[in-house]
């Protein structure tokens, strides 16, 4: 599970920094539209695919901290 975790956490990390540099060069959604709209702009898929990598490098941090669960 370790090891599991360690994998994890760096595809996150590394996953967030791929999002957020072709996020920075696109417009920026325009504000007040629904999170089930944002798969609609470009800026907002990579902004997805920010907050999922981010969210997968925090599992991969639990997980290599508790491997057993404790």
């Amino acid at each position: 599970m370790r090891n599991m975790g360690v994998v994890l956490l760096a595809g996150g990390f590394l996953g967030f920094l791929y999002c957020t540099t072709r996020l920075s060069g696109l417009e920026p959604v325009p504000a007040g539209v629904d999170i089930t709209d944002y798969m609609r702009y470009d800026a907002g898929v990579w902004e997805l695919g920010r907050f999922g990598a981010a969210i997968a490098g925090l599992i991969g941090l639990l997980m290599s901290f508790f491997p057993k669960g404790r």
